[in-house]
């Protein structure tokens, strides 16, 4: 798919995040490819994926575009989206159509850098490459390593960036002025996922508030443990 093509396909609209780790109940390809034909009829526009096995899944099952992630930890690096030429070429197999990276200043397993996994992926597909960013500085840099777009993924999630508990909206809206920013990252209501656009966004994603069910539960189990705290100070 050309990056223009993908751009209008998801133009204000939302991507839905569906992954599962290892002893989560969701757990399994089969399980995620069930999650993302249930967003498909929920209106999402296209699906964002981490592995190869639930990639391949659920390409089949829902005929959507998807963003493809590989999640591996290593030694020497604490970047784990994408982080090397291995989770590249596993995402290049299973024909999917952007991949996202780990696009932060940190140092990468092995010393690769940004530019070189951005240059490695032009030269064998035509796969578009999201740059899952922190900063607006590292925006600015993905963009200029070969980036089709970027995300504000890991705004929070990296020492040095905005620690909040809440959506980076300011961050969207500075990248916004100049690049194609998808907003991602801590979006917990569909009131916060259309104020998203408010700053610029070219589109949003939202992932545990829609696809992880034992979290939305904590949620809803925390809010009631703490209003029944509440009544009982209050009634003493």
């Amino acid at each position: 798919m050309k990056r223009e093509e993908f751009l209008d396909h998801i133009k204000h609209k939302l991507i839905v995040s569906c992954q599962a780790y290892p002893g989560d109940p969701l757990f399994g390809a089969d399980m995620m490819e069930r999650m993302s034909a249930a967003a498909k009829e929920g209106g999402a526009a296209a699906i964002r994926a981490n592995g190869r096995e639930d990639i391949i899944a659920i390409k089949k099952a829902v005929g959507l575009p998807v963003i493809g992630i590989v999640k591996r930890d290593y030694d020497d690096s604490s970047v784990y989206i994408t982080p090397t030429v291995k989770e590249v070429d596993e995402l290049l197999a299973t024909g999917v159509d952007v991949i996202a990276l780990d696009a932060t200043q940190r140092e990468r397993p092995g010393g690769v850098t940004l530019k070189e996994l951005t240059d490695y992926i032009r030269n064998r597909s035509g796969c578009l490459i999201m740059g899952d960013i922190s900063t607006a500085a590292e925006g600015k840099a993905a963009m200029e390593a070969g980036c089709d777009f970027i995300s504000t993924t890991l705004s929070g999630y990296t020492p040095y960036s905005r620690q909040s508990p809440e959506v980076d909206f300011d961050l969207v809206n500075e990248l916004a002025e100049e690049f194609t920013v998808i907003a991602e990252g801590k979006i917990q209501t569909p009131e916060q996922a259309a104020e998203a656009f408010n700053y610029g966004a070219h589109a949003v994603v939202v992932g545990t508030a829609i696809t992880r069910p034992e979290a939305i539960t904590s949620r809803f189990a925390a809010k009631i443990k703490e209003s029944f705290g509440s009544q009982k100070m209050q009634g003493r």
